[in-house]
């Protein structure tokens, strides 16, 4: 489907309008959180990119989940990482793929465990059709419409490459 080099053409462009966004919105110094696992790849290039000098934040959501109750728990939980406050700072939450937004929901209820940021800026490799919750990304590296019974998969961490899969 995308690449490795595509991929990291996406997230160039990517760092281009977020440090662009960044400098409107008048937010110095942001704080960078990715989201396990893809959104942590993802946001350790964006982060050399855009040269953020605080340390990288990572988030587990799988406590966080509404449907682990259907699906079972994540086997490879791993600790949420934030070496740093969050409270009134300006964050960039990084995620591989939004589709239904429930992702996103429960990595900003956990990082609201973790204190008050100030504001908090979605960035997202891949948004496709199938939301189920009103979130909506302020920079993304590319629209995908999928049939109901397609996903995509971001692959790596070396190299990055999308991966559009049936369910069954």
């Amino acid at each position: 489907m995308a690449d490795s080099e595509e991929i990291e053409r996406l997230i160039k462009d990517m760092a281009e309008r977020l440090q662009a966004l960044m400098a409107e919105r008048g937010r110095e110094a942001p704080l960078m959180v990715g989201v396990h696992t893809g959104g942590v790849w993802v946001a350790e290039r964006l982060h050399r990119l855009l040269g953020i000098e605080a340390p990288l934040g990572t988030l587990d959501i799988s406590f966080y989940r509404d449907d682990f109750t259907r699906i079972g728990m994540n086997p490879q939980v791993r600790p949420s990482a934030l070496p740093f406050s969050v409270d009134d700072r300006h964050i960039i939450l990084v995620d591989d793929v939004l589709h239904t937004g429930r992702t996103v929901r429960a990595a900003l209820n956990e990082l609201f465990d973790y204190g008050r940021p100030a504001s908090i800026t979605l960035a997202v490799l891949v948004e496709r059709s199938g939301r189920e919750l009103p979130i909506e990304a302020d920079v993304v590296g590319r629209i995908m419409d999928l049939a109901a019974d397609e996903h995509v998969k971001l692959a790596g961490p070396e190299p990055l490459s999308l991966e559009v899969q049936k369910t069954a």
